[in-house]
């Protein structure tokens, strides 16, 4: 008898234990009751009836990423592309996500792939590979939408690559050259201009500096050229001064009217006229130098 209630009392302690579950940080457990939604148990230590209570699902609230394989997408002038979708999403209401779908993961799978190409099929080429942006925009606020009844949150969506038709590649790859061949001449053009144009203004700025140059010199001789008259004209007004504040005698003048025809004489003139009352001033001048001589 004390073995049956040993056992009895075994087999008590471990349906106890068995059916006592700690709900882990960021998880969620549904709990149905006899084939029914009973209740979530959210993070702790809970007891579950047994034989009555079971766990439905476990679910977890952080935050997943599903990576889906590319998939053809057809543009809406008619280009074949391969894109390939990554969705991050979080399970917001574990009892929606237990009960408001079949396989949750896989209808995700085909919303999303029926979302992109809906979305893909109203863009051209050009703004798709352009577009990113805006594509992702508005698949995340269609499948946010949709997976709502699912207790999903659709946080964000990214379209990882994009690969067009390999002919059509090659047609942007030789575009792009062009475009950067065309680049580098307007660079190429533009410099040489800028060279020219410096080129200009250096010759411009010497040939204002040398004929400043040439001025200045032109300005200096001049000065240089009147300072000595001046200074002539001086020294001519001076001597004539002295002439006339020392009383000269006529034969005086006379001989300083020879000196002025003996300068005469140096210059261009070939013919000298000498007046009559001068001449005879000038033999005896002439007189006087010969006796000196001998």
């Amino acid at each position: 008898m004390g073995f049956v209630i040993l056992a009895i009392f075994i087999i008590a302690f471990i349906i106890v234990i068995t059916n006592i579950s700690v709900v882990q940080q960021s998880r969620a457990y549904v709990i149905e009751r006899l084939g029914a939604f009973h209740s979530v148990w959210g993070v702790g230590l809970h007891f579950k009836v047994p034989f009555i209570d079971r766990i439905a699902r476990k679910v977890s609230l952080k935050e997943q990423v599903l990576d889906y394989p590319p998939q053809p997408v057809i543009t809406k002038d008619n280009v074949t592309m391969q894109i390939d979708t990554v969705v991050y999403f979080q399970i917001t209401d574990p009892k929606l996500y237990a009960y408001g779908v079949e396989q949750p993961m896989a209808a995700m799978e085909t919303l999303t792939a029926t979302t992109l190409r809906n979305i893909i099929g109203d863009l051209e080429l050009d703004q798709t590979l352009t577009s990113r942006d805006v594509v992702n925009t508005k698949m995340r606020s269609i499948l946010d939408e949709a997976t709502d009844p699912w207790g999903i949150k659709v946080n964000r969506v990214e379209l990882k690559n994009i690969l067009p038709p390999q002919d059509i590649q090659n047609s942007m790859e030789k575009q792009m050259k062009a475009e950067r061949d065309r680049r580098q001449a307007i660079l190429q053009a533009e410099g040489q201009k800028k060279s020219a144009i410096l080129i200009a203004e250096g010759e411009k700025e010497s040939a204002i500096l040398r004929a400043d140059a040439e001025k200045q010199a032109a300005i200096l001789k001049a000065e240089g050229e009147a300072e000595a008259i001046r200074k002539v004209q001086q020294a001519l007004a001076d001597s004539l001064e002295m002439l006339n504040k020392s009383a000269p005698n006529d034969q005086v003048i006379k001989l300083k009217s020879i000196e002025a025809m003996q300068k005469i004489a140096d210059g261009q003139a070939t013919k000298i006229i000498i007046p009559s009352e001068m001449q005879g001033l000038v033999g005896m001048a002439e007189g006087i130098v010969e006796s000196v001589k001998k």
